[in-house]
């Protein structure tokens, strides 16, 4: 049984270890990536003065607008990110605390972490043209597409580089412009067959996307609610699943038609 006098100490002796530890976490590192808004890209343009889309085989067409693909900045896989980075970064919508595994989900060295990425790079742009050409029914014997995007790893960029060889071989089917004229941006994987998949950092995304002056973004459809929970004021969300999907919704944007939403 204890006193009134004897509560406050036992209070305080039983706070000790609490204090101790978070004490402990404030100068340990944290298995957490910090991730911000990154740079966005126009797939239509060039990079450091080479086209980041190049075809050879069939004739082009000139495009306007731009579709811009968009990244994320991340903390390295070995950098030490304490409790005073976390707390700082959940109070900020222009950051984001996320489990380092599932940024780098194949571990390993900083070095090791980029050829992986840049190897995932080179597969996505594989199946962008694989995709295309499919959608076009195109045979890649007889076009030959090489794509250029430096300093960029990952996935990612995947959907918005064959809209690029779509738009540049067939722009929106009828002599027009997939683009509309308009800068559109946007996330996402692509298969051959054109599906369209998940990403990481679609809220920061969406940011990098109005910054760099879009109204428009193409979302995986089952990250909707991501993107909406930091929408920027004036970007419209259109959710995808398909490259074909993807190309209508682009359409009817244009056309007046009905466009899906999230």
């Amino acid at each position: 049984m204890f006193t009134r006098r004897s509560r406050p100490r036992t209070l305080a002796l039983c706070a000790l270890p609490v204090l101790a530890l978070f004490g402990a976490a404030a100068f340990a590192p944290l298995p957490f990536t910090l991730a911000q808004p990154g740079t966005t890209a126009n797939v239509l343009g060039d990079d450091h003065g080479t086209p980041v889309i190049s075809i050879e085989g069939t004739p082009t067409r000139p495009t306007k607008g731009q579709l811009r693909m968009t990244t994320i900045v991340a903390t390295g896989p070995t950098a030490d990110v304490g409790i005073g980075d976390v707390i700082d970064s959940w109070f900020r919508a222009d950051r984001a605390v996320m489990p380092r595994d599932s940024v780098y989900p194949s571990g390993g060295s900083d070095k090791e972490i980029e050829k992986h990425n840049l190897d995932d790079m080179v597969r996505s742009q594989d199946s962008a043209v694989d995709a295309a050409l499919n959608y076009l029914g195109k045979k890649p014997g007889s076009v030959d597409v090489t794509l250029h995007l430096a300093d960029v790893g990952g996935p990612s960029a995947g959907l918005f580089f064959a809209l690029g060889i779509v738009d540049k071989l067939d722009g929106d089917g009828s002599g027009g412009d997939l683009t509309g004229g308009r800068t559109i941006a946007g996330t996402g994987t692509i298969e051959a067959d054109g599906d369209v998949g998940a990403v990481g950092g679609v809220s920061l995304k969406t940011q990098a996307a109005r910054r760099d002056g879009a109204t428009v973004f193409l979302v995986p459809k089952a990250e909707c609610k991501e993107a909406k929970s930091e929408q920027p004021k004036g970007l419209r969300l259109i959710p995808v699943t398909t490259l074909k999907g993807a190309v209508d919704s682009l359409r009817a944007l244009d056309d007046g038609g009905k466009v899906p939403s999230c």
